[in-house]
């Protein structure tokens, strides 16, 4: 038993010491705080992109760094997940990426304005968060198995590989809102994939394929490699197509 001298030293004494403890790691915490950061990439664009993310409240609807209201998706990491020409389209009119479903604002944003939220984005994904966001873990279950090695970046058309890879995925890589499009030369023409890249509204309305802008010289390339994909993926099992994945909820 401790005298009323000796629990008061003790309790002193073990204020002191934890006091210090939490003192030291907060210090600690300050110094890296920069590195973590990579305050050194705060660049001119960045900070004009934190006032335009700040002056029309985006987290009035969007979390950051897990911080802000849940109505509308989590941006940490959007630009690794998304891509920076997605967001440029998105953010043009974010209506006319996710037809008649979201309810963001169209900002109208100038081309300048759009590259600066853009760059405070990418700022964000950059920092060390120690492991936020966690990975979502069925995410991988949801990708269609690789059927071929050989739909690789490299190969692909700069605007499949930019804005349509977000959405779909060729051997297992890309999104998974989407059907995946490995075998889609089993269930189009090339003429009909033509006419529903053109116009998807107007073949079915309210798919959530959206209309993007593209040249004729754009659309068949995306076109031709899909169709080139026949040559290099091995046939399905008794002659039977492949079973359609759960992300394949428009084809």
């Amino acid at each position: 038993m401790l005298s009323k001298s000796q629990a008061r030293t003790f309790f002193l004494g073990g204020t002191g010491v934890f006091a210090a403890i939490f003192l030291a790691l907060t210090v600690d915490s300050m110094k890296r705080i920069p590195a973590l950061t990579h305050a050194d990439q705060l660049t001119e664009s960045v900070v004009r992109g934190k006032r335009l993310w700040e002056a029309n409240n985006c987290m009035g609807c969007h979390t950051l760094f897990g911080e802000g209201a849940y109505y509308a998706p989590e941006l940490t990491q959007v630009v690794e997940r998304r891509g920076k020409p997605w967001i440029r389209l998105f953010l043009k009119d974010p209506e006319k990426m996710f037809p008649g479903e979201r309810r963001m604002v169209n900002y109208r944003f100038t081309d300048a304005q759009t590259e600066d939220v853009i760059a405070f984005l990418d700022w964000c994904g950059h920092v060390n968060l120690q492991g936020f966001p966690p990975k979502p873990p069925l995410r991988d279950l949801l990708r269609p198995a690789a059927v071929t090695a050989s739909g690789t970046a490299a190969s692909q058309p700069e605007l499949f590989r930019t804005i349509c890879i977000a959405c779909h995925s060729v051997g297992g890589v890309g999104g998974v809102v989407g059907p995946a499009l490995d075998e889609v030369y089993r269930r189009k023409t090339r003429d009909e994939m033509l006419v529903w890249i053109a116009d998807p509204q107007k073949l079915k309305p309210g798919t959530p394929m959206p209309v993007i802008e593209m040249t004729d010289a754009q659309r068949a390339e995306i076109v031709d490699y899909l169709l080139d994909l026949a040559g290099r993926t091995p046939p399905p099992a008794n002659g039977r197509p492949t079973p359609k994945t759960p992300a394949e909820v428009y084809e």
